[in-house]
Order: C-alpha cells, then structure tokens, then sequence
C-alpha cells in the first residue's frame, strides 16, 4: 500500500528507476492552525520539500482564511504537499457546532481523559458528533474550495469508534480522501513497552476492518509516537520510526516554532522546535538514504488488503 501527492525540493523526487528502488515515507505535520508560529514553521518545511503532508486544526483560533491560503499556496505551487483534516474533539478547543454536548469548562470540548472514556464506553451523542463532523468537514471544504486529501484526529480521537464511523460515513462525499490508521508495523513483542501506541495499534483494527468494507483507503502502517513532555534526542527516535516501515508508511510528526499561542493551548511543546530543526537541518536527508526511504511523490493509496 502506499499514499498520495508531492513533489520538491531536495528529499521529495519524482518517479525514477532509482526512486523507484526506495520506499516512499509520508511525513505529516499535526495540528497546522494551531498558532501562527507553528502554521509558519510547517509551511517552511513545506516550501523546502522536507514535509510532504499537513493536516488542519478548522477548530483553533489561529486558523483563517489567510492562513488557508497561504497553505493552499504551496501545496499548489508543484510541491504537492497533502492537506487533511485534523479532526478535533478534545479541550481547549471548542466545538463548531453550538449544540455538540458533551463540553467542558468554557463551553470547550471535554478532556482528553474524558472524551477517551465516552468514547471507549460508546456513549457520545451520535446526533451532536455527526453534526460536528459535518460542520469541521464543511469549515474545511469552504477555506480551501475542496475536501480533504485525508482526514486523521487531533490527539488520535479519530480512532474512537463511534468518531471513526461518523467520520467514514462522511468521507463518501470525498470518495479520493484516505484515513490514517495509526498501526505500526513492529512485531508485538516490541510494542509492549510503549502503552500509548499499544492502544493506537488495538484500536487502529477496527478502524482498518470498517475503512475496507467501506472502501476507504488507509496508510499501510504508522509511527511517530513519543513522550512528548520531556526533550529527547530527536534524530535518533525518527530513525527508530523507519525501522521496519513499508512502502508508503507515514510519520506523524509536530514542528514549528513556539509562541504565546501555542503555550496558551498545548502544555507540550518542548519538542517541537527540536523536531522543526532536524527536518530542515542536513542530518534528515541523509538518515532518509541511509534508510532507503524517498518522501513520496504523486503515487496514489492503496486500500487495506
């Protein structure tokens, strides 16, 4: 399986009998919209080929029309980076649709904690949810004239099962859209010592099996997961990620640049200047070749098997 669009500077390339012999990686940059720092920083790893995938916030107050185009700008102008949907349900963001309960304080979106036990216990008001879908899908339809290449969840809420199946009931009306699955591609015996990406891989079966019988496409296999609360070395858990990733596996990842914004909506923000540098930095591509991987170009998903 693999993914879609691109096309850059330096580390994405187009189709040749030597790119060819390398699997193509698809690196998706979170939570663009969520500060003008970060939406900054994400366009210039854009603008360099070095990001070849980013995916929305329509809920964060920092994502406008301007902010839009300036994405749409770029994504147009034969770099071809992917744009997504990066659905959103969880505090401190607030729902588009004014009657979507259950909320929070400051009429936000419940907790991650919170929205995780709804959600696993399945008892968010399917009413309300799909309404929210509809109304995040359309806030992106209307800034960028189309819908999205993909959809994925911010804080991975998208793997939930009744927001999953909201979101793949709606994605028939962008029958080229794929939805990221977060399934690594490790053995099981190696996962035991990350718990958050264990649960990512259980609930990432459901979403595949629902995703194929509906037909939907969905990435072959996910990696990016990390303490995100304290520094660490960077360079050497991206290189952790590759191993073992296939042909069109993705990344997820979370550059930028820090500002009042984004310290006022996320608490963990230690690692995203260190990660902005290492992808503009001369080590990202050289790890890229060393690994046989290529960022992707225009090769199209394929569904689940």
């Amino acid at each position: 399986m693999t993914v879609p669009v691109s096309e850059a500077a330096p580390i994405i390339r187009s189709p040749s009998s030597a790119a060819q012999r390398l699997r193509n990686l698809w690196l998706c940059a979170d939570d663009y919209g969520i500060s003008p720092a970060v939406n900054r920083g994400i366009r210039e790893l854009i603008a360099r080929g070095r990001v070849n995938a980013t995916s929305v916030m329509v809920t964060a107050p920092s994502f406008s029309a301007a902010e839009a185009a300036a994405l749409a700008a770029l994504a147009g102008s034969g770099r071809g980076a992917a744009i997504g949907l990066h659905f959103t349900l969880t505090a401190p963001f607030r729902p588009s649709t004014p009657a979507y309960r259950p909320v929070g304080p400051d009429d936000a979106f419940p907790s991650l904690p919170r929205m995780l036990a709804a959600g696993l216990l399945g008892r968010l008001d399917s009413g309300a949810l799909r309404a929210e879908v509809a109304s995040q899908f359309g806030a992106f339809t209307a800034a960028f004239g189309r819908p999205p290449d993909f959809v994925d969840g911010h804080q991975h809420v998208h793997l939930l099962p009744q927001v999953g199946d909201a979101l793949l009931d709606l994605m028939a009306a962008a029958p080229a859209a794929w939805i990221r699955q977060c399934g690594r591609a490790s053995r099981l015996s190696a996962r035991w010592g990350d718990p958050k990406g264990l649960l990512l891989d259980v609930l990432s079966r459901r979403l595949r099996a629902r995703s194929a019988a509906r037909g939907v496409p969905i990435n072959p296999a996910f990696a990016g997961t990390y303490n995100f609360a304290r520094e660490r070395n960077y360079d050497a858990l991206f290189a952790s990620f590759l191993d073992g990733l296939p042909d069109g596996g993705l990344v997820m990842c979370h550059p930028g640049f820090v500002d009042a914004e984004l310290q006022r909506l996320d608490s963990l923000i230690a690692m995203r200047e260190q990660e902005y540098s290492f992808f503009a930095g001369e080590r990202f591509p050289q790890l890229l070749a060393s690994k046989g991987f290529v960022l992707a170009t225009v090769a199209p998903l394929r569904g689940p098997e």
